[in-house]
């Protein structure tokens, strides 16, 4: 269910080049950074229907889809690890202005998820959501509860 409402407000982004390149880049474990977005958009959404959460749902979704499109793998650029956590929103932001026309809630989804490190909370519930969803699915990633590739190197995300 949940795959049908991604593709219906993100198709533009799963099927971008630069989108498509984020299944090289590692986020947390075996995940790549394009199984972890399309699983923050997909916890978003769970998230939203278990609290009843009124919200733009096509913001939601395209926020969460973008919420790391900082196109790089930073376990092996100049970018320090201990900072990636801290600067990578605004690098995330700045990629996306680039190639999709936002709304502010889809900014402000962006450019706070990684709230607290990024000081100022999150202004809009889309926000909230997405970076709830990015905390729950950043542990899960680590501890390899949730794993990104079956044993033959396969990716599992299905979208």
């Amino acid at each position: 269910m949940y795959e049908i409402i991604i593709k219906k407000y993100g198709t533009d982004i799963l099927n971008s080049e630069n989108f498509k390149s984020t299944r090289e880049y590692m986020q947390h474990g075996n995940m790549s950074v394009w199984e972890h977005c399309i699983n923050v958009a997909m916890m978003s959404l769970l998230i939203r229907d278990k609290l009843g959460i009124e919200c733009n749902t096509s913001d939601l979704v395209r926020g969460a889809l973008l919420h790391d499109y900082f196109l790089y793998d930073w376990h092996k650029t100049i970018v320090k690890h201990k900072l990636h956590g801290f600067f990578h929103p605004a690098k995330a932001l700045r990629n996306a202005k680039k190639e999709y026309q936002l709304t502010k809630r889809q900014e402000d989804i962006i450019r706070k998820h990684m709230w607290p490190l990024t000081v100022v909370p999150p202004a809009c519930r889309e926000a909230w959501i997405v970076t709830m969803a990015d905390k729950y699915c950043s542990l899960m990633e680590t501890f390899h509860i949730r794993k990104g590739k079956n044993k033959r190197g396969v990716k599992t995300a299905q979208i």
